[in-house]
């Protein structure tokens, strides 16, 4: 349990540092809590997204991992970062990516951020 909610805290910070560097990339709210509560509904939906759907893509483009010996992990983690962003638009969250270009640079920055934070922040297993 403690290793999900540090995986949830990681990349909710991962999604805010992208939210913070990419102007296509919003994220509004009334004050700093009422932000912070949508950054971490949307970081559970973005782990949600990544456990069920990002699996089955993948298997469906195998031969395209190999052809292009993995560069396709970038476009498959943009369109989860859509996926979740329409999610979180039906979800009346106010999350928004806006283009499949911005989607490839934020799952990008939000790779490298919720990577280095996985380093720093303590697993949970004792």
């Amino acid at each position: 349990m403690k290793n999900f909610v540090v995986k949830t805290i990681a990349n909710a910070g991962a999604l805010a540092v992208a939210v913070w560097l990419l102007d296509k990339i919003t994220l509004t709210g009334s004050n700093t809590g009422k932000k912070i509560g949508t950054l971490i509904v949307v970081a559970l939906i973005f782990g949600l997204v990544n456990f069920l759907v990002k699996p089955v893509v993948k298997v469906l483009t195998f031969p395209l991992f190999i052809l292009t010996l993995g560069l396709i992990t970038l476009v498959v983690n943009a369109l989860m970062l859509l996926l979740t962003s329409w999610v979180a638009g039906k979800l009346d969250l106010s999350f928004h990516v806006e283009g499949f270009w911005t989607a490839v640079l934020g799952a990008l920055i939000v790779s490298i951020v919720s990577w280095a934070l996985n380093l720093v922040l303590p697993d949970g297993e004792d």
